[in-house]
């Protein structure tokens, strides 16, 4: 059945996955269509007496659950609380999802990026401040998506004369796609897990953690698929920022830029999590349910809060590992590494209407700007990114972009495009292209340039990044970002 009809015979949205699979069960029990339908909408009439029966005994005992929990007071505001967008170049769709989560009875504030686009719940670009609750689709299906830029201490003529060193070091030395592991079996490379002292950390602040601590050993050091990437390029500073970087002197570098999160076990503590919020917040409106909340000082909100810090802290190690291996793999050190988290929440003192508030800010798809902050913004793999200083402007949540941002759906960039337009289009701008699908090209996102522009308040631009040689998720995989 699909989600719809479950939802019309009045299954919670977190449940619907539940259900969808006990009515295929049943169905391949010899249950009819018809008859499993008249026995739902029984057991949402009355889940107490069906928690013995065959077939729905789980969904049952899960509503009868559900109804006896005091659930969280989820009706939307009547008005929005105080928020600003900065950009002119965003769709009205994540614009009304804004909206939407200024609404929210939990909001203190709110402000929109530059690069915003649709996302789940809250938009992508969206920052959200909550006072003592977390939204998991407000922090993102990627837990602490992080970007992570290393400068190296190798000429960046090294993109032109050990350009086959370079390319071999980025295929050998991560690990692209949804299932991306190393010591896999089959592995041409015959690599081995990556070790971290992260995994050394307590795995058990979460069932979820504690279940994929394996799997996320596998996958330490690895890129996974969508907009994620690792690539070399020139890193150009002038002379008077140098200093004020810890740079010996101004002029181009030879630079490493990945962007990557928490991989398969981020995704699966967002969607457990995001279903315990939802269940908690039965009353919000079906278009604002991605918009559910945790209490932080419910043992639901507490558990998700440790294992998001956790996940952060395997993106941060994800990152070192991908950025050791390959600096190794070329025979060059870093001088210089900068970082930063773009999907995930803080806990920050900030001025609200004129009061200093606790409160927790949600960034989904945001750098943090806060006064002398460093973070980084890509564009795409043909357009520059920036190293950036936040300014710390209040009504921006201390936040700025995280990218170009998207100006075209995935399905519209794989209709429009083709690879030869493409790949002519990189070698002009000197970039070359070891794999990627075609709905990353750069025609599929906005101009950083006048994103840039749009948040010359937030941040101060320090130095550039130009790709050169970029490695992404090849054709066909499904995207995660």
């Amino acid at each position: 059945m699909k989600s719809r009809s479950l939802e019309a015979l009045g299954i919670p949205l977190a449940l619907v996955p539940l259900a969808q699979r006990q009515v295929a069960e049943a169905r391949r029990a010899g249950l009819g269509l018809t008859e499993a339908r008249l026995r739902l909408a029984a057991v949402v009439a009355a889940p107490a007496d069906f928690t013995a029966d065959p077939s729905f005994a789980p969904l049952a005992a899960e509503l009868v659950a559900l109804r006896a929990a005091a659930p969280t007071a989820a009706a939307p505001r009547t008005a929005p609380v105080p928020w600003r967008q900065w950009g002119t170049d965003i769709d009205a769709a994540a614009i009304a999802q804004m909206r939407q989560a200024a609404l929210l009875p939990v909001a203190v504030s709110a402000a929109l990026m530059p690069d915003a686009h649709v996302g789940y719940g809250l938009p992508i670009g969206g920052v959200l401040a909550t006072e003592n609750a977390v939204v998991p689709y407000a922090v993102g299906v990627d837990i602490a998506c992080r970007m992570k830029l290393t400068v190296l201490d190798a000429p960046p003529e090294w993109l032109d004369a050990r350009r086959d060193r370079l390319a071999a070091a980025l295929e050998r030395e991560t690990r692209f796609g949804i299932g991306a592991e190393f010591g896999r079996r089959g592995d041409p490379h015959r690599s081995r897990p990556r070790e971290h002292e992260v995994l050394d950390d307590d795995w058990n602040v979460s069932p979820v953690t504690r279940a994929n601590r394996d799997k996320a050993r596998a996958q330490l050091g690895t890129s996974g698929s969508g907009n994620h990437f690792v690539e070399f390029g020139t890193f150009t500073v002038a002379a008077d920022r140098a200093g004020e970087l810890g740079l010996p002197q101004g002029g181009v570098f030879l630079a490493l830029l990945s962007h990557s999160g928490s991989r398969g076990t981020g995704a699966q503590v967002c969607d457990h999590y995001s279903r315990l919020a939802m269940r908690r917040c039965p009353d919000l409106p079906r278009e604002m349910s991605r918009l559910a909340w945790l209490p932080l000082d419910s043992p639901e909100g507490r558990e998700y809060w440790e294992a998001m810090q956790l996940m952060g802290r395997y993106a941060a190690a994800n990152h070192a590992v991908i950025h050791r291996h390959v600096a190794a793999a070329i025979g060059a050190r870093p001088i210089l590494d900068v970082e930063n988290h773009h999907n995930f929440a803080w806990e920050e003192e900030h001025v609200v209407d004129g009061v200093s508030r606790r409160v927790i800010v949600h960034r989904k798809g945001a750098t943090p700007a806060g006064a002398g902050v460093l973070g980084i913004i890509p564009g795409s793999m043909a357009a520059p990114g920036y190293l950036v200083r936040g300014r710390g402007v209040d009504a921006a949540l201390h936040s700025a972009s995280h990218g170009a941002g998207r100006r075209m759906s995935r399905t519209q960039a794989r209709e429009t495009w083709r690879w030869p337009q493409v790949r002519g289009f990189l070698a002009d701008r000197g970039v070359e292209l070891l794999s990627a699908g075609i709905d990353e090209v750069p025609h599929a996102y906005k101009d950083i340039h006048a994103v840039m522009a749009a948040q010359e308040d937030l941040v101060e631009t320090l130095a550039r990044f130009d790709p050169r040689l970029v490695k992404m998720a090849p054709e066909g995989e499904r995207p995660e970002d």
